[in-house]
């Protein structure tokens, strides 16, 4: 095991599966698990039913939240070996950037540098990519009340915003793995292969995982 690697984060578009991935990985290394708090956030049901009227509100309310779960990282390292998350505190900006009108947007990137510069960054992102129709498949297999009105043009254009970071993401050493051809959850041997690419001794700064395609169950 690569003994340098004690902070995860996992990321990607709605649907890909970061908690799930979180949860197996938390259950393995005994970890510390820091999950998004969706359904504290009062607006975003209203948001997904009225995304102009909702957005800032909505933006905001994550904002403070994910600020006040990660302010005290810092510190962790003394008391756990390993911390897994299913955000990285950065992927505020990419949920500003698609939803919030230019007013918004300037009123935003007022707060949002003197929040980022606190925090501690991961030691290694986990990007997780799929194909918008999988990812579709996954937010109408889970089923969440609030996730009813979201459309298959909203997830596109996530996605493509989510690809474009990472294509250019230089702030901590990053893992890209092609999960549409995987089932983590529930196939241990799925799993085995993410979590061995996670802790290679000899992985690059910047790594590309594709399985070999196959048909899933």
């Amino acid at each position: 095991m690569n003994r340098e690697i004690n902070y995860i984060a996992v990321e990607g578009v709605i649907g890909v599966g970061k908690t799930s991935l979180v949860r197996r990985l938390q259950a393995k290394l005994n970890a510390r698990m820091i999950l998004e708090n969706h359904a504290e956030n009062p607006f975003l049901a209203k948001f997904y039913k009225n995304k102009k009227r909702y957005a800032f509100q909505t933006q905001m309310f994550f904002l403070i939240s994910r600020y006040k779960q990660l302010e005290d990282l810092g510190q962790e390292s003394l008391f756990t070996d390993h911390i897994v998350a299913d955000y990285i505190f950065d992927k505020d900006l990419l949920f500003a950037w698609l939803n919030l009108d230019k007013e918004e947007l300037q009123l935003y990137n007022q707060i949002f540098p003197k929040l980022a510069r606190n925090l501690r960054k991961p030691d290694l992102v986990v990007f997780l990519k799929s194909e918008v129709p999988r990812l579709l498949e996954n937010i109408r297999r889970r089923n969440r009340s609030y996730e009813l009105d979201m459309d298959e043009e909203y997830i596109a254009n996530l996605d493509y915003m989510y690809n474009e970071y990472f294509m250019q993401y230089t702030e901590t050493p990053l893992l890209i793995v092609n999960t549409t051809d995987l089932d983590f959850v529930y196939n241990d041997h799925d799993f085995e292969e993410i979590y061995n690419q996670i802790f290679r001794e000899d992985r690059a700064r910047v790594e590309y995982f594709q399985p070999e395609s196959r048909e899933l169950l």
